[in-house]
């Protein structure tokens, strides 16, 4: 990996999604991405998601994102790529 590949972007699916405890009701969930290209996996919160509106995303979700200078772990800029029906996800 180069220095500046923190300014590239990346491509993932969601893997996993785990309560974090925060948030209003102690729900909050902490998401992690799993790299396409070389299986890495880190991790973000709902704030971190670039959307209007209702900011989740489901596991298997492709996304894009960018990573920080620091920490490493940590995704940011996360943009769904594959986002659901509307419909489909209220059923």
């Amino acid at each position: 990996m180069t220095s500046d590949n923190h300014l590239a972007p990346h491509y993932g699916v969601i893997v996993d999604r785990r309560t974090a405890g925060g948030g209003a009701n102690g729900k909050q969930g902490m998401y992690v991405v799993q790299d396409e290209e070389d299986g890495s996996h880190y991790s973000f919160d709902y704030t971190d998601i670039v959307t209007e509106g209702f900011r989740t995303i489901r596991t298997g979700e492709r996304v894009r994102f960018h990573l920080p200078q620091r920490p490493s772990w940590r995704a940011e800029f996360v943009i769904r790529l594959d986002q659901p029906d509307p419909e489909a996800y209220y059923r």
